[in-house]
């Protein structure tokens, strides 16, 4: 037996501690692992256009906090993203016509698929949409229309049609219209019977006319957001406004005197995707919040939460009947057939903007 045993003990200890150093230094400076961090994600998404109790409820069930950050375009997340800010989100919500500008710009990323296993649950036409086919770099969010919101006390006697803006004879009340240069005059398109994705000048042209001639009717309110606009029909301000399908269909469930209307002329139908920036820092996480909002359960309560419709399939048993009814939430065929999506146009989106800045002097 060693005369000193307390100097062995100590002599233990120092070599325990230097062998503790020695690893904590392996794995956190020369091998960090995620382990060692908070797990985060931040979420770059349209202003009230998800639930916050899933937000919570992924938060605690992921251990990810969530961050969020909002705009109010497309144009705007672009930009943001464009600036050097692709090195700070992880998801960002585009909506399809965007998509080529994101992949030219190389602003997105491919997805990893096998982290994904939820996406069996999207239904089949979205797993082929011309700007994405095959799902590669995004996931479908939710989808919607662009129409009318109404005030009318009983809408059977309203046609529902681009009339109710157009026609100086048909017209309600007070107007209100996108105060955007695609969703303006693609409106006025579609009422005249062309393409809202035309880039032929002499259709722009009359497109553009129209608009000068409503601003100079008596009942013309603004140009406006949707939420502006419709803000105005319910308060009563207005009596016609273009909108999405989504904030109206909501008001209508609480006032039985405004109604989304779809033009019979046809309209835009959007489609907003989920996407991961390029070089978003965390994919891992990231990759987990896409697949949770797959979730059946997940994908209803989010329809259910904006009144738009899912394009999650396995969504649809838990989504209310009255719901899945109502044309202004799902179209019919009958009622699709004469939507479009929007499309990017490249160099020949200033058309449009040419022609709506005229407007706009006039």
């Amino acid at each position: 037996m060693s005369k000193f045993p307390f100097m062995h003990k100590v002599n233990l200890i120092i070599l325990l501690v230097l062998i503790l150093v020695g690893v904590a230094y392996y794995f956190v400076v020369l091998h960090p692992r995620n382990d060692f961090r908070e797990r985060s994600l931040t979420l770059f998404i349209w202003s009230e256009y998800i639930d916050e109790d899933l937000i919570s409820e992924f938060e605690r069930d992921h251990g990810v906090k969530v961050n969020m950050d909002w705009y109010e375009s497309n144009e705007e997340m672009i930009a943001k993203l464009g600036t050097g800010r692709e090195g700070v989100y992880d998801i960002i919500v585009p909506s399809t016509y965007s998509i080529p500008a994101l992949k030219n710009l190389d602003l997105i990323q491919p997805l990893d698929r096998s982290l994904i296993p939820n996406m069996k649950n999207i239904a089949d036409p979205f797993t082929s949409i011309e700007v994405d086919p095959g799902n590669l770099y995004t996931v479908p969010y939710q989808y919607g229309t662009s129409g009318l919101a109404v005030r009318a006390g009983d809408l059977s006697k309203v046609d529902p049609s681009w009339e109710l803006l157009y026609d100086q004879d048909k017209v309600l009340g007070e107007i209100v219209l996108f105060d955007t240069a695609r969703d303006a005059l693609g409106s006025a398109l579609k009422y005249l019977g062309y393409s809202l994705n035309t880039t032929n000048i002499e259709e722009i042209k009359k497109a553009s006319e129209l608009l000068i001639k409503v601003k100079g009717y008596p009942n013309f309110f603004s140009f406006d957001s949707g939420v502006g606009g419709l803000n105005k029909v319910m308060g009563g301000v207005a009596a016609t406004a273009q909108v999405y399908n989504g904030e109206a269909v909501k008001a209508a469930k609480e006032d039985p005197e405004l109604h989304y209307v779809t033009p019979k002329e046809g309209c835009e139908i959007w489609l907003d995707l989920l996407a991961i920036p390029k070089n978003a820092p965390n994919l891992e996480e990231a990759h987990e919040f896409l697949n949770f909002i797959l979730e059946p359960q997940v994908g209803a309560r989010l329809a259910t939460f904006n009144n738009y419709a899912t394009p999650n399939k396995a969504a649809l048993p838990f989504i209310p009947k009255e719901d899945l009814e109502n044309s202004g939430m799902y179209p019919t065929p009958a009622q699709m057939e004469n939507m479009e999506y929007m499309k990017d146009l490249g160099p020949n989106n200033r058309l449009y903007d040419e022609a709506f800045n005229f407007v706009k002097s006039r």
